[in-house]
């Protein structure tokens, strides 16, 4: 699972076609979120995965933390991956693989100013059930974890990246000014964009959206090449 590119935060079928239109692979929805402000409803969720799958994934992002709920809101949405940014336990995890083998679990990795010890320990305690990470942002400020706006410590995610038995996916403030950098400085197998590609009516800006695929396209060949010549 290399080169991966996901948008978050879809919020109807126009954004959708928009972003796959300009060559985008995965497409997140965040649903049952903690303060409830999701962007579109679990109804419209489920009719724009059907209509994008299987050529594009589309990926639930939730906080749900309980194996059971969170089996039956993906087989109730037709998803086959979900983004977990909940305190989901290891045992819960184990039991999610076991009673939902087939789902793409991707895991979330927070970083705040002080928690590389803590995050080294999710990746111990989580590899052997999640397919892939996910670093995102902390806002102190508002106690959100991830959707910020907000940039964090690179060099966090690249020791991440380094140390994970599963790839790690880059999130958190990126746009199409930063992702290359980004790409090149944490050498991620994939990278996620939310705020950073809206414009001021809160809609994915298309310019944003394909220079921002663009940008990170030719990041992934280039460290790609690099590998290739060493």
């Amino acid at each position: 699972m290399q080169n991966v590119i996901q948008v978050a935060g879809i919020i109807d079928q126009a954004e959708a076609d928009m972003i796959i239109e300009e060559g985008a692979d995965w497409l997140g929805f965040a649903l049952r979120l903690p303060a409830k402000n999701e962007d579109l409803s679990e109804a419209d969720a489920a009719a724009i995965v059907k209509a994008i799958q299987p050529k594009n994934k589309g990926v639930i992002i939730t906080y749900l933390t309980d194996a059971d709920d969170i089996s039956a809101f993906c087989a109730e949405l037709g998803v086959g991956a979900i983004q977990l940014h909940g305190d989901v336990a290891p045992a819960e995890l184990r039991r999610l693989r076991t009673v939902a083998p087939d789902l793409f679990l991707l895991k979330s990795l927070v970083v705040k100013a002080d928690n590389i010890d803590e995050l080294t320990k999710t990746v111990d305690g989580a590899a052997e059930f999640v397919d892939m990470f996910i670093t995102d942002s902390f806002n102190p400020a508002t106690g959100a974890k991830g959707a910020t706006g907000l940039v964090h410590d690179w060099d966090v995610s690249a020791e991440l990246a380094r140390i994970s038995p599963r790839p790690l996916m880059l999130a958190g403030g990126l746009n199409p000014h930063n992702v290359a950098e980004a790409i090149e400085k944490v050498r991620p197998a994939a990278v996620d964009a939310h705020t950073g590609l809206e414009g001021a009516s809160g809609r994915k800006d298309r310019l944003k959206v394909r220079t921002f695929v663009a940008e990170a396209r030719r990041a992934f060949a280039r460290i790609a090449g690099e590998a290739g010549s060493r």
